[in-house]
């Protein structure tokens, strides 16, 4: 497909009529938020649940609602608001992102994907999404909710399987020519997959594309790619011993014995001897713990 194919043009107008109609009210869609917000609300949502997400951008952004406003706090305060979101080294590379806002752009956050990239934590996909969401550029927007849609739609496959070069491609074949129909449009794709075109019980009844869909035309195959290896679990992982350290630093106001840290990640159980340990030296080779006078606590 291409843009101006009268199949992406009947898609993309579809898609974007029931967007308009059907999308979460998500403070970060507003019309009137700052690049910073959208920048935010990208780095927290990364494998993260909307529902999680919302309390601490709202709190984040009442806290700092500019760049410079982060970067003036030390990057601990930043670990401490992340709270439990989960991967919190993205509230370190945040803050870096913010300093680093404040001083080479002005306070203001870039509208070019290559100035984009040069900050902290940033990729490919979030320097898109920042440019075509916050700045209305045209720019393909592919996350995990898109891929599924599309590998439904226009492949007729019953799953994304794993992240492909090919992915930009297919997502641009439906783009939009219009810098501002494209912008909703990747937006619609993303809502579209969170919402209806889920990966467990996809609403095919509620889909404003159904009628295109090549999955749903071929009976609904079984026909998925081989999956990605599944995550260890959380119980008794290092990510949640490191969490239990994490979450005594986060309490703490003052820096504590590295003993102290050692045994609040071990308390709970832990799998073997030598863990605890690996957890506290991972933390600090990752910039989320610092050592100063043989304390503790959060950078």
């Amino acid at each position: 497909m291409k843009p101006t194919d009268p199949v992406s043009t009947e898609i993309s107008v579809a898609l974007c009529e029931w967007f308009a109609r059907s999308a979460r009210d998500l403070p970060w869609r507003g019309p009137d938020v700052a690049p910073w917000a959208i920048l935010v609300s990208e780095f927290m949502l990364q494998q993260t649940q909307v529902d999680r997400v919302l309390p601490r951008w709202i709190a984040w952004m009442e806290r700092w609602p500019t760049p410079s406003a982060l970067a003036a706090d030390e990057p601990g305060e930043a670990v401490r608001a992340w709270d439990r979101l989960g991967y919190p080294r993205r509230a370190i590379w945040l803050h870096r992102a913010a300093v680093e806002i404040a001083e080479r752009h002005g306070d203001t956050v870039p509208a070019n994907v290559d100035e984009l990239l040069a900050l902290s934590g940033i990729g490919p996909y979030t320097a898109r999404a920042v440019a075509a969401f916050a700045y209305g550029e045209r720019h393909p927007v592919v996350d995990t909710n898109t891929r599924r849609v599309i590998a439904r739609l226009v492949h007729g496959r019953a799953a994304a399987g794993m992240p492909a070069p090919g992915d930009l491609a297919d997502m641009e074949a439906l783009l939009p020519e219009s810098r501002d129909a494209a912008a909703v449009f990747n937006a619609a794709a993303m809502e579209l997959g969170a919402i209806v075109c889920t990966a467990r019980a996809p609403r095919c009844d509620a889909c404003p594309v159904a009628r295109w869909c090549e999955w749903r035309g071929a009976g609904y195959p079984d026909n998925a790619p081989e999956k990605r290896p599944k995550q260890a679990k959380f119980a008794g992982s290092d990510r949640q011993v490191r969490g239990r350290i994490m979450a005594l630093l986060r309490r703490s106001t003052e820096a504590v014995e590295p003993a102290a840290a050692l045994e609040a990640a071990a308390d709970g159980g832990v799998r073997d001897p030598d863990q605890p340990r690996r957890a506290y030296d991972s933390l600090i080779a990752d910039g989320l713990v610092v050592e100063l006078d043989g304390r503790a606590r959060l950078p």
